[in-house]
């Protein structure tokens, strides 16, 4: 029934996004600058010519990227954005079957609409269209680098991560994740093939060096509009250095404490050490780094995911209210408050990546406590309930007669284990009751 209800709102929610809110456009364009950009690439013309002085958005891209986007404007401008809109769409939504694949359900899930309503619902979804960025393009290499990387193909992994990495280094902090595993060779293919790249773009351009010499300096800047990272809102509301620099220093060690426990507690456990770890990692980077803007959570979907695990550290209310922070399309200017509407507006962002740091970070220390006091350090953090519990991610196949198998969930991942570490027992169902003609169930 709760498919039923929700699939119509999801598929709706889509076509609205896409196709009205998306095309209608607003204020703020992400892609004119890209497309002049790569019409000037085309044509043999200098690339970095923007004017850093100015808010409007600028162009950034590497040479690699620009390689990569320069397609784009060999049609007109207008034409060319609808296409590009629907490249992100239709990346948004692999992405999300990957998602649904990766935690092991089905499109025929409950979990299938209620996520793809959740992320169209997002600001982060919604801006990526409405702006006309390449977020979208960039969640999908984050969702098949995941599933690369678990199933141990490294250089496929790091190829994948390598085309992100070219156009937009927002993806770069997961290598730490596979220097972590020791899959080293996820460096090889995540740092040739922009190097390629690059070298493959430079003599193509009028003004390759312009990349170094004017765009770095200035993304190396913090700026006090359109940046919720620390330093950005410290810019915006005046704080001193010194103390910007403490709230920076303190998040970071917060940062890698929590690292430290999942890498020495919770590397075995690979589905959830990894995407848990990807969250940490890239909230972080946005967080403390000197850029971070809101849109950028989109990367946080495969963490926000783990939810469904049975040792997830987000299953508590200040995990949802951080969540909340960052990805409602609630807009909190108010006519009637407005200095403080415009503080929350302002901070909301902020506020609700370090919270959602503080949440974990606390919870994985309370966990690390309980199983000390208990004496139970060497078998992990999770407390037995959570190494019992029956999987929340779908029901249990019956063991295979032939083979005498160990009993799988649907997707072909081990079932839940008895307390004693064997297999669990499979219940036979219940016969199905009669149902009186004339009545429903």
């Amino acid at each position: 029934m709760i498919r039923f209800a929700l699939w119509p709102l999801a598929v709706m929610t889509v076509l609205h996004r896409v196709f009205i809110k998306a095309v209608n456009g607003f204020v703020t364009d992400d892609y004119r600058p890209v497309y002049n950009a790569s019409f000037q690439f085309l044509n043999g013309n200098p690339v970095y010519t923007a004017n850093f002085d100015s808010v409007d958005p600028h162009y950034l891209y590497p040479p690699s990227g620009t390689l990569l986007i320069a397609p784009v404007a060999i049609i007109d401008y207008e034409k060319s954005r609808w296409l590009f809109i629907l490249l992100n769409a239709i990346a948004i939504l692999i992405a999300w079957y990957l998602l649904l694949k990766l935690f092991r359900y089905t499109v025929n899930s409950v979990a299938a609409p209620a996520l793809l309503l959740a992320m169209f619902a997002s600001e982060t979804v919604i801006n990526t269209l409405v702006f006309t960025n390449v977020n979208g393009c960039l969640l999908l290499g984050e969702l098949v680098f995941l599933h690369l990387i678990l199933a141990r193909r490294d250089l496929w992994a790091g190829a994948v991560l390598g085309l992100t990495i070219a156009v937009k280094p927002t993806l770069a902090p997961l290598l730490l994740i596979a220097a972590a595993r020791g899959q080293w060779k996820v460096f090889i293919t995540a740092a040739g093939v922009p190097v390629a790249l690059t070298a493959a773009a430079w003599p193509l351009m009028v003004d390759p060096e312009k990349f170094f010499t004017d765009v770095t300096p200035y993304l190396m800047e913090t700026r006090d509009y359109f940046n919720s990272a620390i330093v950005g809102n410290a810019e915006y509301y005046g704080l001193p250095p010194w103390l910007t620099w403490g709230i920076r220093i303190v998040m970071g060690l917060i940062v890698l404490g929590t690292l430290w426990l999942l890498y020495r507690y919770y590397r075995e456990d690979e589905l959830f050490f990894v995407c848990t770890s990807a969250g940490v990692l890239l909230t972080a980077y946005y967080l403390l780094s000197s850029l971070g803007q809101m849109y950028y959570s989109m990367m946080l979907f495969p963490f926000l995911m783990t939810v469904v695990l049975r040792n997830s550290v987000l299953r508590n209310w200040p995990a949802w209210l951080a969540i909340f922070g960052f990805l409602s399309y609630d807009k909190w200017l108010s006519d009637r408050w407005q200095d403080v509407g415009r503080n929350l507006e302002y901070l909301r962002i902020t506020f609700g990546w370090g919270l959602l740091l503080l949440v974990v970070f606390c919870v994985l220390g309370d966990r690390y406590l309980a199983a000390r006091a208990a004496g139970t350090l060497d078998k992990g953090l999770d407390q037995d309930w959570m190494r019992t519990a029956p999987d929340p991610r779908g029901p249990v196949d019956a063991p295979d007669a032939a083979t005498g198998g160990t009993p799988t969930a649907k997707g072909g991942a081990p079932g839940p284990a008895a307390a004693n570490g064997t297999a669990a027992t499979i219940e036979p169902a219940p016969p199905t009751a009669e149902v009186p003609a004339g009545h429903r169930p």
